[in-house]
């Protein structure tokens, strides 16, 4: 939905039956570094999230505090949990010092090289896509997320290698070339583009053959060896169909994990946290990757389509009572607190009216400069009566003539698209009605006249070749994430 949205520029690179397709995720953890470089003051210490919703947030009443064994105290919970796999004394002590501020620009990765200047081109490559201005403590911050996501490319390129997957200088040249028409550049402008922005080509280009390297490698060596039986999709399309009409809703979450002894101190974390949410400084998917402790926390604490059946009982409630647009929290969870943002709700396999497209035409009042808020009141006030006055959008250019506004016509857009507050609106308006003027101050006032509706197709079951697509991708996924683990495991990583 809009307003939702943190990165500015998220254009992906895909090698599907040897074709070079699009562009460049320009940093893979653009989304991840640039959220984790800059934590929010009034956090610091703790863990991380995500995009403010277009509505003021509301937090729903949480569960009782907790009461404190003693005000103002907490006790640190010493002990290890024997859930790791090591073997780590409960007593155990540091010998020696560990500086995580220090960072050793250079790495040789099985005898490749990655210099102190290809991390600070990626990092300027980071900042200039998610036009984040960084101070020199987030900058070094993010060098760290850098070198290590420079590390692991390193490696996914050298073991496509193995498998003669090479890049040729031409399909970088039609990829970069691609990037640079996403961003209205030509080439030779986009070079000139990334050299002021500290970047380089050669940054760029070093980005998309790590994309397409290991994307081929995937299509050769891993995609061949995934197979999904028939018994399995026909279960999860009976499934479907038995959960047809029930509500499903999109969410995300920051988890705080709690003990008796600081269960206190983790709720008042949790609602500073979400003050922090509701000013809408930054999105909840900041503060998810900066806090979250749980596994969602590295996809800004998305949790994806889900049914309260699905969900515990304090959470299920919470979804069920909750408008699009909402954050709610704390609430007392097992083990902890958790903070919900509900981005979207619908009923699965049901038409959704608010997929219905919209005709539109959109008049825009602007208002002079300095304008205070009752001049601003006054000249909402006449232009709401004018638009009372419309009669179907053929007038509207006439009635927008006469009071001096401006008209844009949108055939394409869909009622979910809308901010919250105006898809309630739009839902109940007829053809050639007005919705009630909105707008501020500073930007002016504006109308939307309804000219017509095409509504939302009924939900149909996806058919098996989708779903057997879908679930081989996500093991392809899986087993990507495996193979680049073995790889971290057997590489010789010298730092200088």
């Amino acid at each position: 939905m809009m307003g939702y949205r943190h990165l500015k520029h998220d254009v992906r690179l895909a090698a599907r039956g040897g074709r070079v397709i699009g562009s460049v995720v320009l940093a893979a953890l653009a989304a991840g570094a640039i959220a984790q470089a800059v934590p929010p003051k009034a956090a610091q210490g703790k863990r991380g999230a995500r995009p403010a919703p277009t509505q003021p947030a509301q937090a729903q009443p949480a569960q009782a505090q907790p009461a404190p064994s003693a005000p103002g105290q907490t006790v640190q919970d010493q002990s290890v949990p024997d859930n790791t796999g090591l073997d780590i004394p409960t007593n155990l002590q540091i010998f020696g010092k560990v500086d995580p501020n220090v960072r050793k620009p250079t790495a040789i990765v099985n005898d490749t090289v990655i210099t102190g200047t290809d991390v600070d081109q990626r990092v300027a490559l980071v900042a200039m896509a998610n036009e984040a201005k960084l101070s020199p403590e987030d900058r070094e911050r993010l060098k760290l997320q850098v070198l290590r996501q420079l590390i692991d490319e390193t490696l996914q390129i050298q073991e496509a290698k193995t498998a003669d997957i090479t890049i040729t200088p031409a399909e970088l040249t039609q990829s970069y070339d691609g990037v640079s028409k996403r961003f209205n550049r030509t080439p030779v402008a986009m070079r000139a583009y990334l050299r002021e922005s500290g970047s380089s080509e050669r940054s760029l280009k070093r980005q998309i053959e790590g994309e397409l390297a290991w994307q081929r490698y995937l299509r050769r060596r891993v995609e061949p060896f995934v197979n999904v039986g028939d018994e399995e999709v026909k279960s999860i399309i009976d499934r479907l169909q038995a959960a047809k009409g029930t509500d499903e809703f999109n969410l995300k979450e920051i988890y705080l994990a709690s003990t008796p002894a600081n269960s206190q101190q983790v709720y008042a974390n949790a609602k500073q946290i979400l003050q922090e949410i509701q000013k809408g400084a930054q999105p909840f998917e900041y503060y998810a990757r900066q806090f979250s402790e749980a596994s969602t926390r590295a996809v800004g604490g998305d949790l994806g389509w889900i049914r309260a059946a699905t969900l515990p009982g304090q959470l299920a409630e919470a979804a069920t009572t909750m408008q699009v647009g909402q954050v709610a929290g704390p609430i007392e969870v097992s083990g902890g607190y958790s903070i919900l943002y509900l981005t979207d709700k619908r009923q699965v396999l049901t038409a959704d009216p608010r997929d219905a497209k919209l005709s539109l035409k959109q008049l825009t009042l602007r208002f002079p400069p300095n304008t205070n808020q009752a001049q601003a009141s006054a000249r909402a006030q006449a232009f709401a009566k004018a638009t009372q006055e419309l009669r179907g959008c053929g007038t509207v250019e006439k009635v927008a003539a006469g009071i001096g506004a401006d008209v844009v016509d949108n055939d394409t857009v869909r009622i979910r698209d809308l901010p919250p507050q105006l898809q309630e609106v739009m839902l109940k308006l007829q053809v050639g009605e007005s919705s009630p003027p909105f707008g501020s101050a500073e930007q002016g006032v504006r109308a939307l006249v309804l000219c017509g509706r095409d509504e939302a197709a009924g939900g149909s079951v996806p058919n098996s070749e989708q779903i057997q697509g879908q679930l081989e991708q996500q093991r392809v996924n899986l087993r990507a994430q495996q193979k680049l683990r073995d790889l971290r495991r057997d590489a010789v990583v010298e730092y200088r």
